[in-house]
């Protein structure tokens, strides 16, 4: 809206009423004290018509050597308290004990992302070639915990939408299983964790990834959750393993193996 009908507004003014040439029309601007240096400033546009009263934001000059007096910073609370009393809430909004299977599933899973990114440290490190498929993995971690977090039981439509789980990255997995594979020499011994940080990481991450598998079956077979999260933590675990495997032949580290004791 233009300005025209305004009066020319001085700097030492503080707080001005300016009439527009619309009458019940009134303009109030806060301006500061100082130089002639003009800046923005908020203007309320008033107008009161037949009892209704109207605000708009207008566009106003004014001095601004004094800058105006900065809000102290807020910072998001990591804690929200809500949980205090042993209670935590699902996507759907349900609350549940903290010890419910579905936030033991959900404890399950992050455990075994940090697991994976505790591997992938030690992968860049020693400049292996896997690296961007472990992110995409944890990635895929954080989807499987949007559906565990989301029990069918009390989930509407709207929250299935966003929380279902196809059976495209179990494919992928397998992909990548053979392709590793195929490089690998044949396995005759049970072997035991070792093969150098990286694939020993692996093994940890493939021992976590079986837990996280049966924490999230005993969702899966109540019911509750996609069962393509079942196989995909399934599937995971023989992945981890190869990965392993590969990791300690890559890096030209020899792998222990079982020996039975006397």
């Amino acid at each position: 809206m233009s300005r025209a009908g305004f009066r020319q507004i001085n700097s030492g003014e503080t707080l001005m009423r300016l009439q527009y040439v619309t009458n019940q029309t009134v303009a109030v601007a806060l301006c500061g004290r100082g130089s002639a240096n003009m800046a923005a400033s908020r203007v309320l546009f008033v107008r009161v018509f037949r009892g209704v009263v109207t605000v708009r934001r207008l566009y106003c000059e004014r001095a601004a050597e004094e800058s105006p007096k900065k809000k102290p910073k807020t910072f998001p609370k990591i804690y929200t308290k809500t949980g205090d009393k042993g209670f935590s809430s699902t996507y759907t909004g349900e609350r549940r004990p903290k010890d419910d299977l579905v936030f033991e599933a959900l404890g399950a899973n992050d455990e075994l992302s940090s697991a994976i990114g505790l591997a992938r440290e030690f992968g860049i490190d020693a400049n292996l070639p896997f690296i961007s498929e472990l992110e995409k993995i944890q990635c895929m971690l954080q989807d499987i915990g949007s559906n565990l977090a989301t029990p069918l039981s009390s989930a509407r439509e709207s929250h299935i939408v966003k929380t279902t789980f196809n059976a495209e990255p179990i494919q992928e997995l397998e992909q990548w299983i053979d392709k590793y594979t195929a490089q690998l020499p044949p396995l005759n011994n049970f072997i035991l964790p070792s093969g150098g940080k990286a694939s020993a990481s692996l093994h940890v991450a493939r021992s976590v990834c079986r837990r996280a598998e049966r924490r999230a079956f005993r969702i899966v077979q109540a019911g509750e959750a996609d069962p393509n999260v079942g196989k995909y933590l399934n599937r995971l675990s023989d992945y981890l393993f190869t990965l392993a495997r590969y990791a300690a032949k890559t890096e030209g580290r020899a792998e222990t193996t079982y020996t039975r004791t006397p």
